[in-house]
């Protein structure tokens, strides 16, 4: 079983216009609303690729219910959700279909009591039992300690449980430092980590800071990697248009897969970038188109990085 762990879930909602233009009114074209939040995402992925996934975070209030009925109808996938007072947060993505760009809103999430995050962490020591991987990912909501995700890693490590963590910020600077042993961040996350714009550059120094591997998300470019076994790019043949809201998180569903099947890491590369490929293709984050990932894995070019490194 898979683990992920969304301490932030969110109802996802997709609003699609013809053209999204400030200070004026849309009409939407077509909505829909899934069970959302970075692990969520990651998790569905996963179930569908045919892995056995248990989902824990916390979930309250009418958004909660809601994520958990769409949740129970998913293949593969157990709901370890812990209640909260609380209501689970919304996310707001406009996809403007004239262009393909993707406008998100995300709010903050439920204020999260001693509580409540006591409860958790019980929750998540017991899981890690039957657990053949974690994944940590997303923001903090209001109340969970700033180095949460760093004491999650620890706890994780004693026992014996390999660890992705994809987060931002503060909690990733702290969280590297516990010694995960992947960490996925984009561009931005990882420039903001390091201080360095140069990924191959920055993907190095964020091993120095303690991260067994890391594998940063470069958008259309693909995904860049530095592991104990070498250093490679992996880039999709083509840009490819769409809704890339959950590409990330798709990449991370591609990166465990490789991880529990112990797969060579430029497998491993070659499935990520073509699940996050085939996201952007796909109406929501949690999903992908299976025809064009299938197809994508023959396509996807893995350069040996070695001689820049």
């Amino acid at each position: 079983m898979i683990l992920t762990v969304t301490l932030n879930t969110a109802l996802d909602i997709t609003y699609r216009v013809r053209s999204l233009r400030p200070h004026t009114a849309h009409r939407v074209s077509g909505v829909a609303e899934r069970p959302g939040g970075k692990g969520v995402n990651v998790a569905r992925v996963l179930a569908a690729l045919g892995h056995e996934v248990t989902v824990t975070g916390f979930a309250g209030g009418a958004t909660g219910g809601v994520l958990r009925e769409r949740l129970a109808g998913t293949a593969g996938l157990t709901d370890a959700l812990v209640e909260v007072a609380g209501p689970t947060r919304r996310t707001i993505a406009v996809v403007d279909e004239l262009t393909g760009d993707t406008t998100q809103l995300n709010e903050p999430g439920p204020q999260i009591s001693p509580a409540e995050w006591a409860a958790f962490l019980r929750a998540y020591d017991t899981l890690l039992t039957g657990a053949s991987a974690v994944a940590l990912s997303g923001s903090l909501p209001p109340g969970v300690p700033v180095g949460a995700y760093a004491g999650l890693i620890r706890v994780a490590r004693s026992a014996g449980v390999p660890v992705l963590l994809d987060t931002s910020g503060e909690p990733l600077r702290r969280g590297v430092a516990a010694r995960p042993d992947i960490v996925k961040p984009n561009a931005v996350e990882l420039a903001e980590l390091t201080g360095s714009h140069e990924p191959l550059r920055a993907t190095r120094d964020a091993r120095r800071r303690g991260a067994h591997a890391v594998v940063a998300s470069l958008g259309p470019d693909g995904l860049l990697a530095a592991t104990p076994d070498g250093h490679w790019r992996a880039t999709p043949p083509a840009r490819l248009h769409g809704n890339p809201t959950g590409a990330g998180d798709a990449a991370v569903a591609g990166l465990l897969s490789g991880l529990v099947d112990d797969t060579p890491w430029p497998t491993r590369l070659t499935r990520a970038t073509a699940l996050s490929a085939a996201a952007v293709l796909a109406p929501a984050a949690g999903e992908f188109d299976r025809a064009v990932y299938e197809e994508l894995c023959g396509r996807v070019e893995v350069k040996d990085e070695k001689t820049a490194a």
